[in-house]
């Protein structure tokens, strides 16, 4: 085991995969000499050449176009997109190419791909490098969509999706990459200074995909959270002393709904927070599903705690930022009625 920060699972997870599967390769804009511009993959070309890592250019949709026609002939190629905020341009290849190859040939072909971004705000990245589209894909059927919370879940639920048959969008909270963010109160509020770090397994082992997990037990009320969120709902329970169980989604597509249901029909009581905007963000969607699936056992309405419908400010970060006293204001909601 090794202590990682979440950009040092990535790359272990890389490492392992380059080492074990020829077919792997890892492509994207200064992914290659400079090492990616989070420095997920420093030392990778290094070590495996200029034609296992490589860098391409500035131009997302031919990134992703190649990396589909590398996919459909075998190879598993790793994409990065710099920042999720960039991957639009590039919308069209995975919805129509990516995310449909095994539908549209039958089975005959399919798309052993994935396109790792940096997702979510909390570094004063505005509105162009802070936006959270999750919700965007998981409206797209052939796809799978993963964000995890922690070192461990990163490297593992990583080496599954490249080992994947199917295209999978890597979702990486950049504000909880390398642990604590200096600098303000109530980034050091949500909880993640105490988890700079995460034990972690050397070489090779999967965390499955579609799987959720029980980050904290509990029997008040049912949170559900996924990335950086899981940390500021930690936050805001401690804050506000109700004995809340966090579920981290991890994979949103495929959705664990066994396991959440199981929780809400035990706490009869859910809180769903995301940091993508309000309006048809993926909130919505786990709403849906928990009211059709508990809505017998509810004793109060399923909240969601998000960011706004507005572009992510870059001055009033903290304000748009779903924070523990917005959370914590919602538990106490849920537990009046």
């Amino acid at each position: 085991m090794s202590r990682m920060t979440m950009i040092e699972a990535v790359r272990s997870a890389m490492d392992v995969m380059l080492d074990k599967d020829p077919n792997v390769i890892v492509m994207g804009e200064d992914v290659g000499y400079f090492g990616g511009v989070f420095r997920c993959t420093a030392g990778l070309q290094k070590k495996y050449g200029n034609e296992r890592v490589f860098d391409t250019p500035i131009n997302e949709s031919a990134i992703v176009g190649m990396g589909v026609g590398m996919a459909a002939q075998g190879m598993r190629p790793c994409v990065e997109v710099q920042f999720a905020d960039y991957v639009f341009p590039a919308f069209d290849q995975i919805s129509q190419e990516a995310a449909r190859l095994r539908h549209r040939s039958a089975g005959q072909f399919t798309c052993p791909m994935v396109i790792r971004m940096p997702t979510g705000g909390g570094i004063f990245g505005g509105q162009t490098h802070s936006q959270s589209p999750e919700a965007i894909f998981t409206h797209v059927s052939g796809l799978k969509v993963v964000q995890p919370s922690s070192p461990v879940d990163a490297k593992g639920l990583l080496i599954a999706a490249i080992e994947d048959p199917d295209p999978v969008i890597f979702l990486e909270p950049k504000r909880i990459y390398n642990g604590p963010f200096d600098g303000h109160h109530e980034a050091q509020s949500i909880g993640w200074a105490s988890h700079p770090l995460g034990e972690v397994p050397d070489g090779y082992y999967k965390t499955p995909l579609g799987k959720a997990s029980i980050y904290r037990e509990g029997a008040d009320v049912t949170i559900l959270a996924y990335g950086t969120m899981v940390y500021v709902a930690e936050a805001a329970v401690n804050e506000s002393g109700i004995d809340a169980e966090i579920i981290d989604l991890r994979t949103l597509l495929p959705l664990d709904l066994d396991t959440i249901v199981k929780s809400v029909q035990k706490t009869r009581r859910c809180v769903v927070v995301h940091e993508g905007t309000r309006t048809s963000g993926f909130g919505a969607e786990l709403i849906s599903e928990v009211q059709e699936a508990c809505f017998y056992h509810l004793e109060s309405p399923v909240t969601r705690v998000t960011g706004w419908d507005a572009p992510y400010p870059h001055a009033q970060e903290w304000d748009y930022f779903p924070g523990p006293k917005r959370i914590k204001r919602a538990l106490e909601k849920a537990m009046e009625e």
